[in-house]
């Protein structure tokens, strides 16, 4: 179950969820209450959901109804958004929308979102609130206490256009310079091609940033367009699904970083340093 449920009264957090989620036999989601907060104060029930499981968004729907028939406020932390990616109106089915539309349905008082990959889609939510991970990038990796010279980044690397935006925030916020690289996607059967960087210095480490590894064959094909041995490179990711070739980004990043924010953990064969996002997303309760 990757769904966690919590209460919220007063400044903090009961460590005690008032609903517990269960599955009938014939496969329905269900929620109970499992300790009852009546008469404690106004309360606030919080639902996060990690990844992007079907049969957790139902649990999701039970939760939010439960909720509101006990006359709580609601707040879904989701920090990767399922359908994100989906985000073209030519788009069939328009992914973006027929979550969105779900989500909205909850009719939760706030959806706190983590990197989103466009700003379609938390365009398309009501009460959104959207984390942006320039600070975190910039707290738990770039400017981390335990880094000497000697192992901090030179430069900030956008793998693609689409996420030039992203890479020059986190540059802005960490105070190092901004490079960029480009591939080609063949529309009709996906494959990637064409990786080229602009020049990079003769020195120095640098970390390519991005919302979401997948298959990881962007990262890997960057890698590899730089010609920097991997000593020399890290990457972090948003939202880690690893999929496909990520087994392999070892291979060609010193050290790789992503969130919690699709599963508590990376797979076996991708060694990953895995940030929490808790505080982050309490943090952000309105």
């Amino acid at each position: 179950m990757t769904v966690v449920l919590s209460t919220r009264i007063g400044p903090g957090f009961d460590t005690t969820p008032t609903f517990e989620s269960m599955r009938f036999p014939a496969g329905e989601a269900h929620i109970k209450v499992a300790n009852d907060n009546a008469g404690k104060g106004e309360l606030t029930e919080v639902a996060r959901l990690y990844g992007a499981g079907g049969d957790d968004l139902f649990t999701l729907a039970m939760w939010a109804d439960a909720a509101f028939r006990r006359g709580a406020r609601r707040v879904l932390q989701m920090p990767y958004l399922p359908g994100a990616r989906a985000d073209h109106l030519d788009f069939v089915p328009f992914g973006a929308g027929v979550y969105a539309d779900f989500i909205n349905s909850l009719r939760v008082d706030q959806v706190i979102v983590f990197d989103p990959h466009s700003s379609i889609m938390p365009g398309l939510l009501r009460n959104a609130t959207v984390i942006e991970p320039a600070r975190l990038v910039r707290h738990h990796i770039v400017g981390r206490a335990d880094r000497d010279a000697a192992q901090r980044y030179d430069g900030i690397i956008a793998p693609d256009k689409g996420a030039v935006s992203r890479a020059a925030s986190i540059a802005e916020a960490t105070h190092l310079p901004l490079y960029t690289a480009s591939k080609h996607r063949d529309p009709d059967t996906g494959k990637l091609s064409g990786f080229t960087c602009e020049p990079l210095p003769e020195h120095g480490d640098f970390l390519v940033v991005d919302d979401i590894c997948d298959g990881g064959g962007t990262f890997v094909g960057l890698a590899e367009a730089t010609g920097l041995p991997r000593e020399r490179l890290g990457l972090y990711v948003s939202h880690g699904v690893f999929s496909g070739r990520a087994g392999y980004l070892g291979q060609h990043y010193g050290e790789v970083w992503t969130t919690d924010s699709f599963a508590p953990a990376p797979p076996p064969n991708v060694l990953a340093h895995v940030i929490s996002l808790a505080s982050t997303l309490n943090g952000a309760i309105q």
